[in-house]
């Protein structure tokens, strides 16, 4: 329990969880408290009619988390109250960047500015109110931007990046208990806290003690699990489709790119934009489909597990994509607007770089009696991490309803010349 106690916030997934008071001062910012207004799964709520959390509750998890991976005693030997009280904040703050409807915003980001809701998050830490109340406090806000996105590098504290920013972090622990909860998608029980009481810190990187093995390929099951049946669902990703091409069509009208300050992009959220983007006469048709749930149609689906360089470039390369779009609506006969490629590595898909899709790796270790700590590579004990942690190709392709039948066979015409060996999973 942190020392400066000053309160508690009652969360549904954790509990009670106590506050300190400089962590009580910067959630009452501005830029903390605008986080009730984006919804952590824009989108979802059109398959799972309770992920209407916001991005709020799991900031507020997210420190909770890191909090008593600070407290576990592997942990808390190597760390004095002044570090664990910056990792907490850091923790607080790690999703102040992001912008209306989350991941969504993302897609506009990258491609306008190429940044993404991290490069925003250290800025707004170090520029806005928030800096000030750090200041004042006599916290650095430069330290705790970096370190709320785990690009602290302080030298032998990597484990201090890590506890927010890592294959087992604080947040992605975080957001699957959250996400599971409010969608109702609960794939097996994840024990984060045997995952937690599990770490302990190796030369100064984190690693997790092979006793709890199964409670990590529980979690692993569950991300796949969770980005399948939630953040890849295909009605959600029509909805953050459809959300994203509304953005880009009035983003000239609406300056969504142009803002300077930190005060101009926090001045932005799911209601305010949802608002404008209505009024705006390019983006408009969109936001009513949307309120009168006509959705976009999946007209294709295929899972490639096979590295094909074809495949690999329309999940890798964004003219790739454009150009088989294209085809594709050549052959169906209709605009190339009408024809969209979806594939998980689009930065407007939720936790897209978090899904096992990379190549990451966990270190592992077992314990002797005499207390001597070996060190392993998840890969090498388990198997199944070592079947999951390739990749996972899911492609479709969408298209609105009237066009429906022409894209689906112009479709299965264009991609037939995707080789078999590309290996279906149904």
């Amino acid at each position: 329990m942190p020392k400066a106690y000053w309160g508690e916030i009652k969360d549904p997934v954790h509990g009670y969880v106590y506050i300190t008071e400089a962590e009580k001062n910067v959630i009452d910012t501005y830029p903390m408290q605008r986080l009730r207004r984006l919804r952590q799964l824009a989108g979802s709520e059109y398959v799972y009619p309770g992920a209407n959390h916001t991005r709020f509750e799991h900031c507020v998890g997210v420190m909770y988390l890191a909090g008593k991976v600070l407290e576990n005693p592997n942990v808390s030997r190597v760390v004095n109250d002044e570090e664990a009280q910056v990792a907490r904040l850091a923790a607080l703050l790690h999703d102040v960047g992001h912008g209306p409807f989350s991941h969504v915003f993302e897609h506009l980001l990258v491609r306008e500015l190429d940044m993404t809701h991290e490069d925003i998050t250290s800025w707004i830490v170090e520029k806005s109110e928030v800096a000030d109340k750090l200041d004042k406090m006599g916290y650095n806000p430069k330290e705790i931007g970096k370190l709320a996105v785990g690009k602290l590098h302080k030298p032998n504290r990597a484990f201090l990046d890590q506890i927010i920013s890592s294959a087992v972090d604080a947040d992605k622990q975080d957001f699957i208990v959250r996400d599971t909860y409010h969608t109702g998608a609960e794939y097996g029980f994840i024990d984060v806290f045997r995952l937690i009481h599990a770490l302990d810190v190796l030369g100064e990187n984190l690693a997790v003690e092979l006793g709890a093995l199964s409670a990590l390929e529980s979690f692993i099951i569950a991300r796949i699990e969770s980005f399948k049946s939630i953040y890849f669902h295909r009605v959600g990703r029509a909805a953050q489709i459809m959300l994203a091409t509304a953005m880009e069509k009035a983003n000239d009208e609406l300056g969504l790119t142009a803002f300077k300050t930190p005060e101009e992009y926090l001045s932005m959220d799911d209601y305010t934009i949802w608002a404008a983007v209505k009024k705006c006469k390019k983006s408009k048709p969109i936001i009513e489909n949307l309120e009168h749930r006509r959705m976009l149609k999946c007209v294709y689906e295929r899972t490639f597990y096979d590295k094909d360089t074809m495949v690999s470039n329309i999940f890798s390369r964004d003219a790739y994509r454009h150009q088989v779009q294209g085809e594709i609506a050549q052959e169906a006969e209709v605009p190339e607007e009408a024809v969209i490629i979806d594939v998980p590595t689009v930065p407007s898909v939720p936790y897209h770089h978090s899904a096992l899709m990379e190549n990451m790796e966990i270190p592992v270790f077992s314990r002797t009696s005499t207390g001597d700590k070996t060190m392993y590579r998840m890969s090498e004990i388990s198997k199944i991490f070592q079947t999951l942690k390739g990749f996972i190709n899911i492609m479709r392709v969408y298209t609105d309803a009237e066009n429906r039948e022409r894209v689906e066979k112009a479709t299965v015409k264009v991609l037939g010349k995707i080789p078999t060996s590309a290996k279906i999973s149904y």
